[in-house]
C-alpha cells in the first residue's frame, strides 16, 4: 500500500506536526504497509519499544490497571496514550473455547507482554468478551458479574441508526507510539515473526477472526490537525490548538474520574475484573462550532456556572483536576427553568455515589471513515452504574422546561450513536476464553 498522506499545509505545519498527523492515518490504514510507512516516516527501521517483562505474571491481575503507568499533566490527570486501535474479534470456525484454544490465546498475549513493557511508551491493552459470547455456554454468567445484553433504547438513540455489537470480543490497544500499536496487533494476528526482538510461539489468527477495526486518537493538538476536511466540522477548522478533544474541551479531569479500585469486580471468580461500555459517536460539530459562542459552549458542556464565572478558559486550561461539577448538581432544575440551559457534565454528575465518580471513562477520538467522532470507553464495576449515568445525561426530567434531546439539555443535540457494546474485562488470570462459571 502506498505511504498515507496529509496534504494539508497552513502556518502551524512542522516536521513534527507532519509527522503526527501522518502516524494517525497509518495507524488508522493499518497493515505492514502501513507500519513501514510509519517507520520510515520517524526514522526508524524497527519498532524499538520499551522491552516488556521476563514473566508476564508479575503484572498487575487487573487487565485495566493503567493509571500507575501512564504520565500525568501538571495538575495530575491521568494522560491516557495517543494512539488506539479496537478489533471486533468472533471466534473463528470450529474453534472450541473449552479446548486448547484457550491455551493459544494465553501464550499470544503473554508473548506481547513479554516483548513490550507495560506502558504508555510501550504497550496497554486489554480483552474483553460480549453477552453473546458467554450466550453460547449452558451455564450462566457468574452472578457477581452485571452484563446485561446491551439496550441503546435512549433518547440519545432514537436519531440514530445503531449496531449493537453481537460478535464475541473486542480487544483494546493503546501506546504513544503509532508503531507499537500496529506492530502488536500484526503479532497477535501472526503477521509479523518478531516484535521488538522476541519471536512469539502463538497467534490469535486461528481462534479470532477481525470483524471490525476502528482506531482513535487523543491529546492537546490532535484534533486540531486532524479537522481538515472531515465531515461534520466547519470549514472554518475551529478546534482550539491545545484541545484534545475535537469538541474543544479537556476531559478525563482526575476528581470525575473513577478510581481503578471503584470500577474492579470485587466478588466471585471474576474479582479483579471490570465492565466496560464502548460506543461510537458521530459528532456534529458545524451546529456545536457555528450556532453557539465559548460562553454557551461551556454552559452545555459544563454548566451555565462555569460559563458566567468563566472558569474554564479556552479549552479547559483553568480546571486543574477538579472541573467543579458536583457543585452545580443541586442547581441543574433551577438552571433548567430559569436559564434555559442545563450542562452536560452538570447532568452526568447527579448519578454519583456519595459524591464520588463511578465511571472511568478513556474516550478517543476518531477519524474513521473520514467522519468527526468519538469512540466512548468506560469502565464500571456495574453494567447498571452506566445506565444511570447515561440516563442522567439524557435528562428526561428537563422536558418539563422544554429542554427535549434537540434543545439545550447538555449536549445531546450533537451526538449521533452508531455502535454500541458491553463488555466483561475478567481479570488477566481469566482473559483467555473464559467460562462463565470458571470456578464450578
Amino acid at each position: 500500500m502506498s505511504p498515507p498522506t496529509d496534504d494539508h499545509t497552513d502556518s502551524r505545519s512542522t516536521t513534527d506536526l507532519s509527522r503526527r498527523a501522518f502516524s494517525r492515518k497509518a495507524v488508522a490504514a493499518g497493515g505492514s504497509g502501513a507500519l513501514a510507512a510509519c517507520l520510515e516516516n520517524s526514522d526508524r527501521t524497527s519498532v524499538n519499544a520499551p522491552e516488556g517483562v521476563s514473566d508476564p505474571e508479575s503484572l498487575p491481575d487487573r487487565q485495566h490497571a493503567w493509571n500507575d503507568v501512564l504520565k500525568t499533566d501538571d495538575a495530575g490527570n491521568v494522560v491516557p496514550p495517543a494512539h488506539h486501535v479496537f478489533l471486533s474479534l468472533s471466534l473463528s470456525s470450529g474453534s472450541d473455547p473449552v479446548a486448547g484454544a484457550r491455551g493459544t490465546v494465553r501464550a499470544a498475549l503473554r508473548a506481547v507482554e513479554r516483548a513490550l513493557e507495560w506502558s504508555g511508551d510501550g504497550l496497554v491493552f486489554t480483552l474483553g468478551y460480549t453477552p453473546a459470547y458467554f450466550d453460547r455456554f449452558e451455564a450462566e454468567l457468574d452472578a457477581a458479574v452485571d452484563l446485561p445484553n446491551p439496550d441503546p433504547i435512549t433518547v440519545l438513540a432514537a436519531a440514530s441508526d445503531v449496531t449493537v455489537d453481537t460478535n464475541d470480543a473486542l480487544l483494546h490497544l493503546a501506546s504513544d507510539d503509532p508503531a507499537v500499536v500496529l506492530a502488536a496487533e500484526e503479532t497477535l494476528f501472526g503477521e509479523r515473526e518478531q516484535l521488538n526482538g522476541h519471536s512469539p510461539s502463538a497467534s490469535l489468527g486461528g481462534v479470532f477472526e477481525r470483524r471490525g477495526r476502528r482506531t482513535g486518537f487523543v491529546g492537546p493538538g490532535l484534533p486540531a490537525e486532524r479537522q481538515h476536511g472531515l465531515d461534520g466540522i466547519p470549514e472554518s477548522e475551529p478546534v482550539p490548538e491545545e484541545a484534545p478533544f475535537f469538541m474543544g474541551f479537556r476531559a478525563g479531569f482526575r476528581e470525575s474520574q473513577a478510581t481503578e479500585d471503584r470500577v474492579t469486580i470485587r466478588d466471585g471468580p471474576f474479582a479483579g475484573g471490570s465492565t466496560q461500555h464502548f460506543e461510537t459517536l458521530e459528532l456534529d460539530l458545524e451546529v456545536w462550532f457555528e450556532e453557539s459562542d465559548h460562553e454557551q459552549r461551556v454552559a452545555r458542556l459544563f454548566s451555565p456556572d462555569h460559563a458566567e464565572r468563566n472558569a474554564v478558559g479556552e479549552y479547559g486550561e483553568r480546571l486543574g483536576r477538579d472541573p467543579g461539577v458536583a457543585a452545580t448538581v443541586d442547581d441543574a432544575h433551577d438552571d433548567a427553568r430559569e436559564r434555559g440551559v442545563v450542562g452536560h457534565a452538570q447532568k452526568v454528575a447527579r448519578a454519583r455515589e456519595d459524591g464520588d465518580p463511578v465511571l472511568l471513562r478513556r474516550d478517543v477520538n476518531t477519524t474513521d471513515g473520514d467522519t468527526c467522532g468519538l469512540h466512548f470507553v468506560c469502565l464500571q464495576r456495574d453494567m447498571s452504574e452506566f445506565v444511570r449515568a447515561r440516563e442522567a445525561m439524557v435528562g428526561d426530567d428537563f422536558r418539563q422546561y422544554g429542554l427535549g434531546p434537540r434543545g439545550s439539555n447538555g449536549i445531546l443535540q450533537y451526538l449521533r450513536l452508531r455502535r454500541w457494546g458491553s463488555y466483561l474485562v475478567p481479570p488477566r488470570s481469566r482473559r483467555a476464553l473464559p467460562r462463565p462459571d470458571p470456578g464450578a
